[in-house]
């Protein structure tokens, strides 16, 4: 019986949903902790971000590890690894006497743990479905996004009544507990025949824009660029908040408000890529994050930015959902996880370099107003990399 776009596909979406929903609170947590942290460590702004940074290069290199080990092993080995990494991270960063342990907890052991819960299995539930592959790719990458809904409002409030040192050992074992059993229900392989590989990878070859190698080249340049500008908001703007004299809570209020949204922006650039294709829908995604960023040049009133953070959310959610379903298209399924992880890697170096360097341009000028122009400008190159791409469609691809 053909498992693809079954009853079982759509289950095994739902379970892949929230354990990612659980596993990506290491991608959001230190945003929330960030003033915290710097308090206590008394570190510049630069060097509180640090930890982030860390995290992002351990999320990146993680990734293509465990890419490759769904490849050969499937799902279970990588979720159950990712599980006691990111237990073990929390509590470790819960006792860290120093900002560097602190930052080493979160890169080494919560950086790579978290890894195993965006890529991976974006990999893994592209080969359940093939007519709902984009609405399926972006309800399970949503999980990213519902845990920045979920986990700052939550953990702003422990964080303020128990502390953040608390409140981390607390996430650590609470994600153990609840991740393993959620791991042995995801434990079935793939179902890829040897002939349907080979013949999507041939249909692929055929119609892909450029040579294999140019392709992950461009699609990791345009990876990071785009994730250098999503980084400035998504990663100070609870900092942000509290330069400006609105409060820690009421930046983690309008994080968790952005995330939410992007949501409902990821589900939607699905159902759009299933029609018009994921490169088209990259397109559309990276110029309305482009228009978003430049809003947040020229309004920081607390209402302003509640609704520009919420436009901000609509417009670039269903970004890295693309990179994706682009890849599927273009690249052998066999060998998707690993090639995915390495495309997610650069948007996760992206992320770390972009959060860093909004802080280092903080530093320097004292404002953000500059680290929102520098977004802007990445992002532009990010558009310009699609353009050309679309642009290749359909030409002969050179060779490898």
């Amino acid at each position: 019986m053909d498992v693809i776009d079954s009853r079982e596909s759509w289950i095994r979406l739902a379970f892949s949903l929230l354990i990612g929903t659980i596993g990506s609170v290491g991608f959001w947590s230190f945003v929330v902790a960030l003033p915290a942290v710097q308090a206590e460590f008394a570190a510049t702004r630069a060097d509180a971000s640090l930890p982030y940074t860390l995290t992002m290069v351990g999320f990146a290199f993680g990734g293509v590890g465990m890419g490759w080990l769904v490849d050969r092993y499937g799902l279970l080995p990588p979720l159950a690894i990712g599980a006691f990494c990111i237990g073990a991270g929390y509590v470790c960063a819960g006792l860290a006497p120093n900002l560097w342990l602190f930052a080493l907890a979160q890169g080494i052991l919560i950086g790579v743990g978290t890894s195993v819960f965006f890529g991976p299995i974006l990999a893994d539930i592209t080969h359940w479905f093939h007519k709902r592959r984009g609405l399926a790719v972006t309800i399970c990458s949503s999980g990213n996004y519902l845990a920045g809904a979920i986990w700052p409002p939550v953990l702003s409030h422990f964080i303020e009544t128990d502390g953040w040192r608390a409140t981390h050992i607390g996430v650590g074992v609470f994600c153990v507990v609840a991740m393993l059993p959620l791991a042995w229900l995801l434990r079935k392989r793939s179902p890829v025949s040897a002939q349907q590989t080979a013949a999507q990878a041939a249909a692929a070859g055929a119609a892909m824009p450029v040579s294999p190698n140019a392709l992950i080249a461009l699609l990791s340049i345009a990876g990071f660029a785009c994730c250098v500008a999503m980084s400035m908001p998504q990663v100070h703007l609870v900092a942000y908040c509290a330069d400006l004299g609105y409060g820690p809570a009421r930046g983690a209020e309008m994080l968790s408000l952005m995330l939410f949204l992007g949501i409902f922006s990821r589900i939607a650039s699905g159902l759009l890529a299933d029609r018009i294709g994921g490169l088209t829908t990259l397109l559309i995604g990276s110029g309305a994050q482009g228009a978003a960023l430049f809003l947040y040049l020229w309004f920081d009133g607390m209402t302003s930015l509640y609704v520009i953070s919420g436009i901000f959310g609509l417009f670039q959610g269903g970004i890295i959902p693309m990179y994706a379903l682009i890849a599927r298209q273009y690249f052998p399924p066999r060998k998707i996880g690993s090639t995915l992880s390495f495309i997610m890697m650069t948007t996760l170096f992206g992320m770390a370099v972009g959060g860093w360097m909004s802080g280092l341009v903080f530093d320097y000028t004292g404002s953000y107003r500059m680290a929102f122009l520098n977004g802007l400008l990445w992002n532009m190159l990010n558009l310009s990399i699609v353009v050309f791409l679309m642009t290749r469609r359909g030409a002969a691809p050179a060779m490898a």
